[in-house]
């Protein structure tokens, strides 16, 4: 198994272990209220972070929304530190698998939509954790409406060229799981969407529960490139150096290559179809 599995693995230990670190600290603090309480107040007499006491008041403010628990000090430090640690995980693994797609197979447009779609996506997650919530909030949204859409994209395309170079069955079910995890990603994120819109309390409540589940079904689609990472060389990184314009490099190319001796010279499709 290659080195290079570590890649894909390491997105969702470190992301999800991170936010859920990020919460835990806000809930120290008492910045947002737990993911159990589903009692709000339209005002308090004292803000959550001065209250003392075994029951808290709680309102809007301190819904735990992932973006929430990111937004005061400390744990916006960590936040920060956690969504551009991951997105250059994110723009690493779509590079890397962009390569590999073509140093395997060839390209196609699946494969160039998903590269894009994936660097799209890490520079809305960018903006989401380096641009807190409460003190930039049209920034902070932008960020988040380009992240979100994106990341259900990239994941879609992802599942589709999936089904389409497979040719083994434990491609195929490879597949199915990258499926099956697009579709729960997308019913996530709509009842999120549909939630967050709504005056209930329990539906916004609600709508922060199914966030923080799209989040880790999307780091989790990550970790399924391992599958296809467990394969990769070195070539991969020659298809990336020589600008990812060499379709079906592999191993054996590169050994007629050197066979072939300084006389050899790389002949292009139009002249080798003549």
């Amino acid at each position: 198994m290659s080195i290079w599995v570590i890649i894909p693995i390491s997105l969702p230990v470190f992301t999800i272990t991170g936010i859920w670190v990020v919460y835990a600290m806000a809930l120290y603090n008492q910045h947002v209220c737990p993911v159990d309480n589903w009692l709000y107040n339209q005002s308090c007499e004292e803000k959550l972070s001065l209250q003392r006491g075994p029951v808290l008041c709680c309102t809007l403010d301190n819904v735990p929304l992932i973006s929430k628990c990111g937004t005061l000090p400390p744990e916006s430090c960590f936040f920060s530190l956690i969504c551009s640690t991951g997105s250059f995980l994110v723009m690493l693994i779509g590079l890397l698998r962009y390569a590999h797609v073509i140093e395997k197979h060839q390209n196609c447009v699946l494969n160039t939509a998903g590269l894009s779609t994936c660097w799209i996506c890490a520079a809305g997650l960018i903006m989401v954790g380096n641009f807190q919530v409460d003190y930039a909030k049209v920034l902070h949204y932008v960020g988040a409406g380009v992240a979100f859409p994106t990341s259900i994209l990239f994941v879609c395309l992802q599942s589709a060229l999936t089904y389409r170079l497979a040719k083994t069955q434990r491609e195929y079910n490879v597949g199915h799981l990258r499926l099956g995890m697009s579709l729960l990603a997308f019913i996530t994120l709509v009842l999120s969407g549909v939630f967050f819109i709504q005056e209930s309390f329990a539906l916004q409540h609600a709508s922060a529960i199914f966030e923080w589940l799209f989040c880790i079904i999307i780091m989790l689609f990550f970790g399924t490139f391992a599958f296809e990472f467990g394969d990769m060389s070195g070539d991969t990184l020659v298809v990336l150096a020589r600008g990812g314009g060499v379709q079906g490099f592999s191993s054996s190319d590169h050994k007629a290559e050197e066979a072939g001796g300084p006389n050899h010279h790389y002949q292009p499709d139009g002249i080798a179809m003549l």
